[in-house]
């Protein structure tokens, strides 16, 4: 289920956050059921592919959301609203 869901948001959209959203959560369900069947089947290299998943998804995050900020914040030597009051 969390498959199709994940991956109907990814192709359709609307936004890049909503397909980086639906990304991770695919990349995090991913990472669980395969730390599950490290467990299962006693197969370590299955518990490092899992951790190397979530390490990516967690770059992923911070890159979004540094781009995202750089994106907002405003021009430098222009002062904001609250930085004008002062």
């Amino acid at each position: 289920m969390v498959f199709v869901v994940s991956s109907s948001r990814i192709l359709r959209g609307p936004s890049t956050r909503d397909r980086l959203t639906a990304l991770l959560l695919l990349s995090t369900t991913g990472a669980a059921a395969l730390a599950l069947l490290a467990e299962a089947l006693d197969t370590p290299a299955l518990r490092d592919a899992a951790l190397a998943i979530v390490a990516l998804a967690t770059i992923i995050v911070f890159v979004r959301v540094s781009a995202e900020r750089r994106r907002e914040a405003p021009p430098p030597g222009e002062r904001s609203d609250a930085e004008g009051e002062r």
